[in-house]
């Protein structure tokens, strides 16, 4: 796993400095909820898990809920000092981790722990990540009723040898029942899925593809692979067992991805994110791309509120150690200059198509801008219309462009 950033020493009862206030009242406010447990951990992945099994008495499955209520009401506690009492929830989303390796009635239990404690909005959307294999029907409409609207499952292939090498345990030929179920429960449907697998051929990308795109699907994110050091697949690339991803390979598969998509009624929104509506995007991660404010909670889960930057414990007993202490869970925060924000809008904007207003630049832009246009990176008629829309080729170079633009920030 990375190590976490480094950062000052936030005061043991969470508060915020009363910057983190300013217009707080005004400002819609989204939550995170991080489940770390999993049945196994993939080689691929760095993220903050555990398998079910590692954890014992008091960092447990058993004991999430309680222990989660606990942060769920310090953070009330410190909103309403920060003038933020009031504030509306517009999006929640359960991550992990593998969520739904929690009971059905577990995380429903959640989200009546937060409705008694936040002003939801009435059309608040709420999302749970899931692997296919730890769904049902019953489970589902479960769900369901406590209110959850969305559900991303981890699909990442359709092909077994590929699902294999991620280390990925469920079933592909349950993915038409699962992705059935869910859109008969009157949820909309997200399928993640990942490119760029050492040993993926072009056919299985495209069967990948295929696979998704019969299912009735509301919103696909397709995201490359990227082999991260301290992993086993790292350690495999490191030893020579795989190959490392190669980059004409991920910029042809995204390419195809696009094609595909398009085809089938879906759009792009974000690099990695297509949908077949401006109504079926994920709202939850576009607060993110906006630097909008939200809480995380759980181990290691990362929260932004008016400009102050926090996180918590990462390993499930520090944080419940340090929430049945009656401390918060927070272990480092960073406090944003503005600067730095302004930097990070652009950085963010420039990845969703119009998002990122010309004007919101500094005037010394627009060499930079007519270069990116030439190149074809930028779409010409939406530039002179004062938006930046990137083309197929300009979100294969979105890095590129995003280094150049941070040097023209207002």
């Amino acid at each position: 796993m990375p190590a976490q950033p480094t950062g000052e020493t936030p005061p043991r009862d969470g508060s915020l400095p009363a910057s983190a206030g300013i217009g707080a009242a005004a400002r819609g406010l989204s939550l995170y909820v991080h489940v770390p447990y999993c049945r196994v951990r993939c080689g691929y992945c760095d993220f903050n898990t555990y398998t079910a099994e590692d954890l014992g008495p008091g960092a447990s499955r058993d004991d999430y809920r309680s222990n989660l209520a606990r942060e769920l009401d310090l953070s009330t506690r410190v909103l309403a000092e920060t003038g933020g009492a009031d504030r509306r929830v517009t999006t929640i989303f359960f991550g992990g981790g593998t969520p739904t390796m929690l009971a059905a009635e577990v995380l429903a239990g959640v989200m009546d722990d937060i409705r008694a404690r936040f002003h939801l909005a009435p059309d608040v959307e709420v999302t749970t990540e899931a692997n296919p294999d730890t769904l049902d029907p019953t489970y589902i409409a479960t769900l369901a009723g406590a209110g959850f609207t969305r559900i991303s499952l981890g699909m990442q292939s359709a092909v077994p040898h590929v699902l294999a090498t991620l280390d990925r345990t469920h079933d592909p030929e349950k993915i038409p029942d699962v992705a059935k179920w869910i859109k008969e429960a009157g949820l909309e449907l997200s399928l993640d899925l990942i490119y760029g697998t050492p040993g993926e051929s072009i056919d299985d990308w495209r069967r990948s593809l295929d696979v998704a795109l019969s299912n009735d699907v509301d919103h696909i994110s397709a995201y490359s692979l990227i082999v991260e050091p301290g992993t086993k697949m790292g350690a495999m690339v490191r030893r020579g067992e795989l190959p490392m991803p190669d980059e004409d390979d991920l910029a042809d598969k995204y390419e195809i991805a696009d094609a595909a998509m398009e085809a089938a009624g879906l759009h792009w929104y974000e690099v990695s994110n297509w949908s077949t509506s401006a109504e079926t995007r994920c709202d939850h991660n576009m607060a993110y791309w906006r630097n909008a404010d939200w809480w995380g909670f759980g181990p290691g889960a990362h929260s932004h509120i008016g400009g102050v930057r926090f996180w918590n414990a990462k390993h499930p007993r520090a944080w419940s150690d340090r929430l049945l202490a009656g401390e918060s869970p927070a272990i480092g925060r960073e406090v944003l200059e503005e600067s730095t924000q302004e930097i990070e809008r652009v950085m963010l904007a420039a990845r969703i198509d119009s998002e990122l207003p010309l004007d919101s630049l500094s005037p010394g832009s627009d060499s930079a801008i007519e270069g990116f246009v030439k190149q074809g990176l930028l779409d010409g008629d939406a530039v002179d219309e004062g938006r930046f829309a990137p083309t197929l080729q300009g979100r294969l170079m979105a890095d590129y462009m995003v280094r150049i633009l941070t040097d023209y920030v207002d």
